[in-house]
């Protein structure tokens, strides 16, 4: 019997452990999956190396985080390491402003990179390399314009035309190159090309370009040293296999540059060389209302339509940074909407939906008046003056609270109340029903305030001195519970409402408008007489706070104790 239930017990162990490992199998995405596989098989003797290889000729966006999320979270979770690579090869786009920016932002998402590398660190190597393919007959320098080359290279359907300089003697191209790299050329005027199969199925192998002539921008890092730079396809792969990159992690759309990749790092590496880099790509992140077009957004800022690459409507990570988002709220989207092999598009409210969770955990909660009108207390005593306690955040019950000051005369927002309200409208309405004023008394309005032109200037209301928290009378229910500030304690400041950028869905895939017929006209909202407790009064910019009944807010940049400025970041509800 002893022996039957050890061995009942062994299956019974067997199976579970089958069973976990089916579930932990399902958890991971399929780039784990691959690392997991290699690591078991002992591959590159258990070593993980990735890269975050922007192109420092833009600032990143929420799209580029999803790349930083896999490319330095592999390397976290399996004791690995991840470099900050810049593939700085076309000097005409790329600035220093850029790099510190990226830098930046990597930090700020919480990430910290092993080591910093630049493409141009390996122009030497590069250069080195391409000379090699030319006297080994695997490149050639090439006088077709770009426009020629486009010509003669086909369809998909119908193979390329050899360029008439294909075939020049291996010398001559390598003098070409060399006094290319001179200056002797102008730009454009010839390029190196790739000597491989114009019939190729995959187009990227008929004769790409590896280097052309840039003579007239200097380079961000090495400035006028060189006259040639080398093509990304050219410089990418061969990048990866300097540093030692074991798993080259990107997008869908360089699926078909793979082949590219794998030709030459076997061309580079020793034949019996037993290491070598993989490309390995996923779905990139396409948003509603976004685009994510570096050119597009460059266009945006140098136009003027926006205030900037950190305009709050901007799907840049600074511009989500300005506009209140948290690094932890767009991690959490990106690890909720993963990592799959196929294009599909997220729609904005995930995000936003992410926000709204990360904030109602941590942002304090603060009463504002956004569109504010008087309210008078009539039979509350004038000089009287109260002080209320306020929950910070409900959620976290270390937050401890903040007074709140109370009097007879009140701002309330200019919605809350209405003189001649529909059946449903459960507010203020001279004669309707009682309405608890947050943490303070239950009120009841006897009538309202107009000017000349008979326009609402203030609300008249009666307290019931009983109904305060901890009084018997609280516990009346009441249909409607409001927001409001004393006049005395209320601090001015100026409220920024963003909304989308883009009013249509899918701007990106809306090519043929121009953007400035896309653009949102009411994407932003000034309010230059709203109203906070004066508990905000000091907060920093980039504190993130509530505006209860109102939505997500955060200091901005532009806010001083003497002007308090505020960006929306979300409303409370989709």
């Amino acid at each position: 019997m002893d022996k039957e239930r050890d061995a009942a017990e062994k299956s019974r162990m067997a199976a579970d452990a089958v069973n976990n490992e089916e579930k932990s199998a399902k958890s991971l995405n399929f780039i784990q999956q691959i690392v997991e596989t290699d690591l078991r098989d002992g591959l590159n003797d258990g070593r993980i190396q990735t890269r975050f290889p922007p192109e420092p000729n833009g600032y990143l966006h929420i799209g580029h985080a999803k790349a930083i999320c896999i490319d330095f979270g592999i390397a976290e979770q399996y004791g690995g390491i991840c470099n900050l690579r810049f593939d700085d090869t076309n000097p005409v786009k790329e600035d220093t402003e850029y790099v510190d920016a990226i830098m930046e932002d990597i930090h700020w998402l919480g990430f910290e990179f092993a080591n910093v590398y630049y493409a141009s660190d390996y122009f030497d190597q590069l250069y080195a390399f391409a000379e090699r393919l030319i006297m080994e007959g695997h490149a050639y320098v090439d006088e077709l314009s770009a426009e020629e080359i486009a010509q003669q290279k086909g369809t998909p359907t119908t193979p390329g035309q050899n360029s008439p300089y294909r075939d020049r003697p291996r010398e001559e191209s390598l003098d070409l190159f060399r006094r290319m790299n001179k200056g002797e050329f102008p730009d454009g005027a010839m390029t190196l090309r790739a000597k491989i199969d114009m019939a190729s199925d995959n187009m990227h192998f008929r004769d790409p370009i590896i280097y052309r002539i840039i003579s007239k921008y200097p380079h961000h890092r090495t400035g006028t040293k060189w006259h040639v730079y080398p093509m990304y396809d050219f410089a990418h792969g061969q990048s990866d296999y300097f540093e030692g990159v074991t798993h080259s992690i990107c997008t869908l759309e360089f699926v078909p540059h793979r082949p590219l990749y794998d030709y030459f790092i076997d061309l580079l590496k020793p034949a019996d060389g037993a290491y070598r880099p993989h490309q390995y790509e996923f779905n990139r992140l396409n948003m509603t209302h976004t685009v994510m077009s570096k050119r597009k957004l460059l266009y945006l800022v140098q136009q003027g339509l926006v205030s900037g690459w950190d305009d709050p409507r901007m799907p840049t990570l600074c511009g989500l940074r300005r506009r209140g988002y948290t690094p932890q709220s767009i991690r959490n989207f990106i690890d909720k909407i993963g990592y799959t092999k196929y294009e599909g598009t997220i729609d904005v409210s995930l995000l936003e939906h992410a926000v709204r969770e990360d904030l109602n955990e941590h942002a304090p909660r603060v009463s504002a008046v956004l569109d504010p009108i008087k309210l008078t207390i009539t039979n509350y005593p004038e000089e009287k003056r109260e002080t209320f306690q306020a929950v910070n955040n409900p959620q976290d019950e270390t937050s401890g609270t903040h007074g709140v000051l109370f009097s007879r005369n009140l701002w309330i927002e200019r919605d809350d109340f209405k003189e001649e309200a529909p059946a449903k409208y459960f507010r203020l309405t001279p004669g309707g029903r009682e309405v608890r004023l947050k943490n303070g008394y239950i009120i009841r309005c006897t009538g309202c305030v107009k000017d000349a032109d008979g326009n609402v200037t203030e609300v008249l209301c009666e307290y019931d001195p009983d109904t305060l928290t901890g009084m018997e009378g609280a516990k009346r229910k009441v249909k409607s519970t409001i927001h409001w500030i004393a006049q005395e304690d209320a601090v001015p400041c100026e409220v920024r409402l963003y909304d989308y950028l883009f009013t249509d869905e899918m701007p990106a895939t809306d090519g043929d408008k121009p953007i400035e017929e896309l653009l949102n006209p009411n994407s932003l909202k000034v309010l230059h007489n709203a109203f906070i407790e004066s508990y905000a009064r000091d907060v920093k910019p980039g504190t993130q706070l509530q505006f209860q009944r109102i939505g997500y807010f955060v200091a901005d940049k532009d806010s001083t104790p003497k002007k308090l400025v505020f960006n929306r970041t979300v409303t409370l509800k989709s």
